[in-house]
């Protein structure tokens, strides 16, 4: 357990280290922002946690207790498009926590979705991202409006990649889009990550042969899945419990995502402003593993890793 100031000073250090070696120097017409980079990602990574509520809770606290650290704070509404602003670099610090953990040196990797609610399913009008949020199913929640996140995870519950869609996209759309990207890397859509090594352990969303010969052959993606209940090969219940084991990790992982790191509790008005956040969930949820694995702290115990 670490106290909250050696943390953030942790995470500056190692974001800012990142920032120097990997990323191109910073450039943009007039005057300098009141942030650098470095300042941008850290508090945008830190400000993930579930402890603050939201956002405001949050930048209240930064104003009231690092002010002294952050010198040149601007207000909140120019902190958050400063951190839309730099959504590619939250990406890429993600990943680069990636290779810092070597998460994709390992025999397999877990695919599962998620909800991301943005807004009461039951309000009326459009709300603020419409055409792109819509109204979805999930057995976790019931129905909600929002996105249907997608992810990769390792083994030891590292996130390798993630993407999503609107709430009402189908499992099987949104994995075609993942392995295709993985495969085929495209500008706008790093953070997927690169392709696994091994296959893809799934659940029942991603069944179907016909998607598995064809990510197979067209992405070299090999997904395992369970077949239905209904279906003409059924697999021995021993094997079901193999396969169930297997992705408990995901379960893990899907759990700090919604509640501790507020998953559960987005309300962006744009849709640059959900990358962003969902890029800095992922990337702090890498590092706090980074940090257990240097306090030789079990990886996924974020509950208590901070002294709040």
């Amino acid at each position: 357990m670490v106290d909250i100031d050696t943390f953030l000073t942790i995470l500056y250090v190692m974001v800012d280290d990142f920032d120097k070696a990997c990323l191109p120097p910073e450039r943009r017409p007039g005057p300098p922002a009141a942030l650098t980079r470095s300042e941008v990602l850290t508090l945008a990574l830190m400000g993930q946690w579930q402890p603050f509520g939201s956002e405001r809770a949050f930048y209240r606290y930064v104003q009231r207790h690092w002010r002294g650290a952050f010198p040149t704070l601007p207000d909140r509404a120019q902190f958050n498009r400063l951190v839309r602003h730099h959504h590619k670099a939250l990406v890429a610090c993600f990943r680069y926590l990636v290779e810092v953990l070597n998460a994709q040196h390992c025999p397999f990797e877990l695919l599962d979705a998620t909800p991301a609610p943005t807004r009461d399913a039951k309000r009326r009008g459009h709300g603020w991202l419409p055409g792109l949020a819509d109204i979805g199913w999930s057995n976790r929640i019931g129905w909600y409006e929002g996105f249907h996140v997608l992810m990769a995870v390792n083994p030891v519950g590292v996130i390798t990649g993630v993407g999503f869609g609107a709430a009402s996209t189908k499992d099987q759309p949104l994995a075609e889009t993942f392995f295709a990207a993985r495969h085929y890397p495209h500008p706008g859509l790093p953070s997927v990550g690169a392709p696994a090594e091994g296959p893809y352990l799934t659940d029942k969303g991603f069944e179907g042969q016909a998607c598995h010969q064809h990510w197979r052959e067209d992405y070299g993606a090999v997904v395992i899945c369970a077949p239905k209940s209904n279906s003409r090969h059924p697999w021995p219940r021993p094997w079901r419990r193999w396969l169930a084991g297997l992705r408990q990790i995901v379960e893990t992982v899907n759990g700090c995502l919604h509640h501790t790191f507020r998953l559960d509790r987005e309300r962006p008005h744009a849709l640059d402003g959900f990358q962003a956040r969902l890029a800095a969930k992922a990337a702090l949820h890498n590092f706090c593993i980074w940090l257990n694995e240097q306090l030789g702290r079990p990886r996924l115990a974020f509950a208590d890793l901070i002294a709040w």
